[in-house]
């Protein structure tokens, strides 16, 4: 009993000398916190964006090949600069094309067909309207995107919707063998279309994701689309997937691609990627820069391409050109219907 209560009056005692330690870590404690709080660590400053100057990427991609798109006539009465499908570039496996169209009333692209692959429409300045044999019409305008999934089959027409010119661009997606015959389908991106910013560059982000922004586009075929604007002083460094194809299209201004030390690039260029990780852009002066960024998985199936049918083999070319001419497999709207 003695014992006992020796020790509850040696405990009574600990704790009271222990209540003022307790009280002063504590206080302590609260006072770190409220100076983190008011006073954020250097590398969380504004002063972290230079970090940004150094090059993330392990293996960078650099620019492989450099093709300037030339004027040709295309459609009735449209003048587009080809790249990708020009003969410098036959195809850059998924891209079978890219255009980039101008086109006044009354031109424009009146009914076709296409079977096997993907067509994208990006409106830089002015309006399309598009409709097709399924009934569907509407209208995209400048900034707008519409992504078309061909599959099995459309005619469909493409043509300007206001005065003036219209100026955008068309890339064309294929499909692995498995989706060619795939029903139609069509995903478009208005005023919802995902955008970012920082340390001087903006990004519209048609498809994957950028600065940690997603867009909503499903892609059958794997594959990143993004429309950049840098001002002078920006840099910008993009992940790529390795193993994904890629490529940048320059729409206006003038930029250094791929290695810091490399020549500048300037509009209507196509720039054709290496192997890597990662795109590294420099804008140093002049007026801004604006670019699109694309990469895609690369199918490894063979490429057939008959006009605008594009498939496996020539045989399956045939069949299209024959479903389209006997309206079947995809077609049996074709011959009874026409555009406004």
């Amino acid at each position: 009993m003695a014992l006992a209560r020796l020790a509850r009056k040696t405990s009574s005692r600990s704790s009271a000398k222990t209540r003022p330690l307790l009280f002063l870590l504590l206080l302590i404690a609260i006072l770190v916190v409220t100076a983190v709080f008011l006073f954020p660590p250097a590398t969380m400053s504004s002063s972290s964006s230079s970090s940004s100057s150094s090059v993330p990427f392990e293996n960078p991609r650099k620019v492989v090949k450099k093709v300037m798109s030339l004027s040709q006539a295309e459609g009735d009465g449209a003048t587009v600069r080809r790249s990708i499908g020009g003969h410098e570039l036959r195809n850059l496996d998924p891209f079978l094309l890219l255009d980039e169209f101008s086109v006044s009333k009354p031109g424009g692209f009146p009914d076709h067909p296409h079977r096997g692959f993907e067509t994208v429409t990006y409106m830089l300045d002015g309006a399309f309207t598009h409709q097709d044999f399924t009934g569907r019409k509407g209208t995209i305008r400048t900034g707008d995107v519409q992504w078309m999934t061909a599959g099995r089959g459309i005619v469909h027409s493409e043509m300007p919707a206001s005065d003036g010119v219209q100026k955008g661009l068309q890339l064309w997606i294929n499909l692995a063998s498995k989706d060619k015959m795939i029903e139609p389908r069509y995903q478009e991106l208005k005023k919802d279309i995902s955008q970012a910013e920082k340390h001087g560059v903006k990004v519209r982000i048609i498809a994957g994701e950028a600065f940690g922004v997603q867009s909503p586009v499903y892609t059958r075929t794997p594959t990143i689309y993004m429309d950049f604007t840098m001002q002078p002083g920006s840099q910008l460094h993009q992940p790529i997937p390795e193993g994904w194809n890629a490529f940048v299209y320059i729409i206006e201004g003038e930029g250094v691609f791929g290695g810091e030390g490399d020549a500048p690039a300037s509009a209507h260029h196509c720039l054709v990627l290496g192997a890597g990780n990662g795109l590294s852009v420099w804008k140093r002066s002049g007026a801004q820069l604006r670019f699109v960024l694309a990469a895609g998985q690369p199918l490894n199936e063979p490429v057939v391409q008959q006009g605008l049918f594009v498939m496996n083999s020539r045989a399956q070319i045939q069949q299209a050109m024959q479903d389209y001419y006997y309206g079947r497999n995809g077609f049996e709207k074709a011959s009874q219907w026409s555009s406004a």
